[in-house]
């Protein structure tokens, strides 16, 4: 059997770090960054005889992550202890939910190979994070930083759904843009507050008996999610091919060798020896709670995408990219208040406005622009009273300074001239300069058209409105 007649089946385990500024069950900061050991307590330190109080804030998104993804919110779920012994996990077990998480069977809709496929969620569940291991390979040694200790997580874990690398990746996406738009992660990949496993396994095509899956673990960016898995499918249809059988096992992936490597064999969960936390009662939620979340759901990043296609008539390009980042679509709405003309605002967002968040990196909530002032600039050159050109010099210094279009226009000088006598004039003289452009024009040379509209520009130092030039140079050249 050669690879393409194998089908790989995939699922992904995320783990995302929720946006509370306190730790799951004691009330040490979240924030990153911090000395090591510096976010610590006695409880996400471990110490006997401490208690674990729950965050509500914890529970509220973890609700409202659920209801997003259309998964079955369950009144009643418990807390367990997962065990395993690491040097970064003080107490030598870790508090989560095994066999009756808080949310169950939901989906999540993205762009697939086929169309739009819905990949089903299996569960949606709380814990807390591990510490983080630093390695120093000068000096031989391991150290411990436990401020990550006990910082809340949500594992979203999904049905072997997905088909290849490709899918995976876009699913992450999506999940990813899901979770910003709804407040409960920054969706920052580089930080590690989103994670992701990822479960993967290959059968002969057209099989229902699903092959032994192995799992990548810890991979932290779009791309190297997509090339590890690439790599393991290739590697398990080789071992396939050779006569070998794939293990049940964790594996790494290397990216500069271009490889994934043994780490472990795969835990089964009665390894990790779960039992019911009993320093936690089962969590019961009231209904007020659900409801409220119900309340606090945001218009989600699909639905917004269809919304602006429909209303402002995109193409799914733009629709997409707009939508990508709430705050980037929320103020493209600000803007479009006053500009009607979407598809040029569109262009203008996509086209200079990223490009200068891209050179001085600014959240949308920092831009110095109000949308008025973005809404009027581009009145502006609808007008003719500037260029496309200095149009988008003038956007620079707003985008710096945060001033009124029409003050940096006049300080600048970049208002352009539409008074026909003044250009008509400069057009005069630029064809009685040039008798014999001018007949090889009428002679039905048009290239020599533009030869003309340069020279009025140059003689109106580029403020002339080309519109005029263009209209007045056609009638004084016959056409």
């Amino acid at each position: 059997m050669s690879a393409s007649d194998f089908q790989p089946v995939i699922g992904l385990e995320v783990h995302a770090q929720l946006l509370t500024r306190s730790k799951i069950f004691c009330s040490c900061s979240t924030e990153f960054g911090a000395p090591p050991n510096h976010h610590t307590c006695p409880v996400c330190l471990g110490l006997p005889g401490v208690l674990p109080v729950l965050n509500r804030r914890v529970v509220e998104m973890a609700v409202l992550t659920g209801l997003a993804l259309g998964c079955e919110i369950q009144r009643r779920s418990v807390w367990s202890r997962k065990n395993y012994f690491y040097p970064d996990l003080p107490k030598g077990y870790q508090i989560t939910q095994y066999d009756q998480p808080i949310c169950e069977q939901g989906r999540l809709l993205i762009d697939g190979e086929g169309g739009e496929r819905a990949i089903r969620i299996r569960r949606v569940h709380m814990e807390e994070d591990a510490g983080k291991s630093v390695h120093d390979p000068v000096r031989g040694i391991s150290l411990v930083d436990l401020n990550r200790a006990g910082v809340p997580l949500l594992e979203i874990v999904s049905e072997p759904d997905l088909r290849s690398p490709e899918e995976a990746a876009e699913y992450m996406r999506s999940l990813r843009d899901l979770l910003v738009y709804l407040g409960v992660n920054d969706g920052n990949l580089e930080e590690g507050s989103l994670r992701c496993d990822a479960n993967v396994s290959v059968m002969p095509k057209g099989s229902a008996q699903l092959g032994t899956r192995t799992e990548l673990k810890n991979l932290n960016s779009y791309r190297f999610l997509q090339k590890a898995i690439e790599l393991e499918i290739a590697r398990q249809v080789l071992v396939l091919e050779s006569g070998g059988k794939v293990e049940q096992e964790t594996r790494l992936f290397d990216a500069e060798r271009g490889e994934t490597r043994s780490m472990r064999s795969k835990e089964e969960a009665h390894d990790y020896r779960y039992f019911p936390e009993p320093d936690l009662p089962p969590l019961v939620l009231d209904e007020g709670l659900v409801e409220a979340q119900a309340k606090a759901l945001p218009e989600l990043p699909r639905a917004k995408l269809e919304r602006f296609r429909t209303q402002y008539g995109l193409p799914a390009y733009d629709a997409k990219l707009l939508t990508s980042e709430r705050p980037l679509a929320d103020y493209f709405e600000a803007v479009a208040a006053g500009y009607r003309d979407y598809k040029k605002l569109s262009n203008w967002f996509l086209g200079e406005l990223l490009r200068l968040l891209k050179e001085q990196p600014t959240p949308i909530a920092a831009l110095k622009i109000g949308p008025g002032h973005f809404a009027a600039l581009l009145s502006s050159v609808d007008r003719g009273e500037i260029s496309a050109g200095a149009g988008k010099e003038v956007l620079a210094e707003m985008f710096r300074t945060g001033a009124a279009p029409q003050t940096v226009i006049a300080e600048r000088g970049l208002a352009q001239v539409s008074d026909q006598s003044a250009i008509e004039a400069l057009v005069d003289e630029v064809l009685a300069k040039n008798p014999s452009e001018a007949e090889k024009y009428r002679a039905g040379k048009r290239q020599v058209f533009g030869f003309f509209v340069g020279q009025v520009m140059k003689a109106m130092k580029g403020k002339a409105n080309p519109q005029v030039v263009n209209e007045l140079l056609r009638k004084k050249l016959g056409g």
